[in-house]
């Protein structure tokens, strides 16, 4: 009775797991069903879960699981498996692969972007020296560096723009 007072007074939420339904009447606000590999919410404390459930206590619980035990124990083989679920799985699979090949392009991306950048200031530096000034072919090889430039970087957008729909 001292922990149930004390977990009542507790402003925050309180997970409790128990069998004990005189521990948790009053308690409880919402009961966890767990079995199957899936969890149920149902609102209420434990007696209108058991009222619900049209059970007595909650030993009764574990009746259906036992009987089914021997047959869950057999694998699954892909025969078993339905195919909206070997779909979904394929496509999940692709589109991770084709969320890696992305990022790597992007990361590729970058890494042309910062390299054309560090020679366009090198360029840059050069045309800014007297002899630098009237060469026509730095300037031109500046022009080049400046469009392969835009293009990459427009090309990492579009990679950006992709992964992102592809994550979501």
């Amino acid at each position: 009775d001292v922990l149930k007072d004390a977990v009542r007074e507790f402003s925050g939420t309180v997970i409790v797991v128990s069998h004990d339904r005189e521990f948790l009447d009053g308690l409880a606000s919402k009961v966890y069903e767990f079995g199957g590999g899936q969890g149920k919410e149902h609102l209420g404390g434990i007696y209108e879960f058991l009222q619900v459930k049209k059970i007595e206590n909650l030993n009764e619980l574990n009746v259906v699981p036992s009987v089914m035990k021997p047959e869950s124990k057999k694998k699954l083989s892909n025969a078993d498996i339905p195919p909206s679920i070997k779909q979904t799985y394929e496509v999940q699979k692709e589109n991770n692969k084709k969320i890696k090949k992305l990022k790597k392009q992007i990361g590729n991306c970058e890494a042309k972007i910062e390299k054309l950048e560090t020679e366009i200031k090198e360029t840059e530096y050069r045309m800014a020296t007297p002899s630098g000034a009237s060469d026509m072919g730095l300037y031109e090889q500046h022009q080049q560096l400046k469009q392969q430039l835009e293009k990459t970087v427009e090309e990492w957008e579009q990679l950006s723009v992709e992964l992102e729909g592809s994550a979501s």
